[in-house]
């Protein structure tokens, strides 16, 4: 393959090479997300795929195209879902991988990518950081580099992507694709432009890491100081060199959102679609929520590009959604301690319709006074003015109450 770009030949040929391996993904119409956007929303399920990303269609495709001469075995870098890609081609090959990620990189993901087989190599603050420690490994062992998106066989995996989209979608008005180094919006859109040019790409990025954006206003690549978001697999500081040139050449518009607007997002999704979907998958949900792209009437597709998500993140995330949403009210108050004390309490919330999750008793702490205990609640609510209501009930009875957040 001529390493200076990607053609729709060379996905329909990663699209040969990736059957009866990467799943063809569900296409879904998103009823709630439509009225909710006033655009005609489908969302692409790559979050369903093996290894819980999209990630795997251009590594698979990669490592099966070197053939022998991986044969001393591969290295890649990630912050998490290429690693899995790479490990799993690899176990399937045969062949050893080595990957680099972030020291902080979830949890989940390293582990899954031990249990694939590959050896798990933890090297700085970010993808960026790990990807020059891979090169430096890469060396060492004389194995193959196989990078998680400036490479024209992975790019040509990714946009195997957009050839499933216009197969069950063929009338398609747009399609919104996370960016992170460029490799899966570079495959997508050279899948879709070179068939339908009508169709509109929109790539989004988190804000605090838009590499692609800053390369695109200003026409050239260069690193960002720091790329920090929830948003771990679209958190690079560098967007690649071909996948930049692929993306001035097919890509429409690039837009960003906030770590905030992507937890609303992945709340969203959760409940709504009961979707699992990590930070970067639900960029593209987040964009349209918040009117970032105009696609009002347009039929859309979303790609929700993974769902490895780490479950402390995802509490985390769920927790802060309740508070903002009025759905969740945590408080400490001092009660006198005597017996009957906590129960009029209880009782006095129960009258209130809010639901108690957790009590937490605390007679002996040493700032509260001899002969009080403090009690920490926490409570399901209805919305902020349910809320509303508790605290000026419960302040009326003569309680102090320190709203905990």
């Amino acid at each position: 393959m001529d390493k200076s770009i990607v053609t729709l030949q060379n996905i329909l040929e990663a699209r040969e090479r990736l059957k009866g391996v990467s799943r063809f993904t569900p296409l879904e119409p998103s009823e709630a997300f439509s009225k909710m956007t006033g655009a005609n929303v489908f969302l692409k399920l790559e979050n369903l795929q093996k290894t819980g990303s999209f990630k795997l269609r251009g590594a698979y495709n990669k490592v099966a195209a070197l053939a022998k001469e991986a044969a001393r075995g591969v290295v890649a870098a990630s912050a998490g879902n290429h690693a899995q890609g790479v490990a799993f081609a690899s176990s399937q090959a045969g062949i050893p991988a080595t990957i680099v990620m972030p020291e902080g990189a979830p949890i989940t993901k390293v582990e899954r990518t031990k249990a694939y087989g590959a050896e798990v190599v933890l090297s700085g603050q970010g993808y960026d950081d790990a990807f020059r420690k891979a090169q430096e490994v890469q060396q060492e062992k004389g194995a193959v580099f196989v990078h998680a998106f400036d490479d024209p066989l992975v790019i040509a995996g990714q946009g195997t992507i957009g050839l499933e989209i216009l197969e069950e979608l063929p009338d398609l008005d747009a399609v919104v694709v996370p960016i992170g180094g460029g490799g899966l919006i570079a495959g997508v859109a050279c899948a879709i432009k070179e068939q339908r040019p009508g169709v509109q790409i929109i790539g989004v990025q988190a804000a605090d890491a838009p590499s692609m954006l800053e390369a695109w206003k200003i026409g050239k690549v260069q690193e960002l100081k720091s790329a920090q978001t929830i948003a771990d697999g679209i958190a690079v500081r560098r967007p690649g060199d071909l996948t930049f040139e692929m993306v001035r050449r097919y890509v429409d518009q690039i837009v960003t959102v906030d770590d905030e607007e992507i937890a609303r997002a992945i709340l969203m999704l959760l409940e709504s679609s009961k979707l699992m979907v990590e930070g970067a998958g639900a960029v593209g949900i987040a964009a349209l929520l918040h009117k970032k792209c105009d696609l009002s009437g347009k039929k859309v597709a979303v790609i929700l590009s993974g769902g490895n998500i780490d479950v402390n993140v995802m509490s985390m995330i769920i927790e802060r959604g309740l508070i903002k949403a009025g759905r969740y009210l945590r408080f400490k108050t001092i009660l006198t301690d005597r017996p009957g004390s906590l129960q009029k309490l209880l009782s006095n919330l129960a009258q209130s319709g809010a639901n108690v999750i957790s009590i937490v008793h605390d007679r002996i702490k040493p700032n509260v006074p001899l002969k009080q205990a403090e009690v920490e609640i926490s409570l399901e609510t209805r919305n902020a003015e349910h809320i509303a209501q508790i605290v000026e009930s419960l302040g009326k009875m003569g309680y102090e109450l320190d709203i905990l957040r």
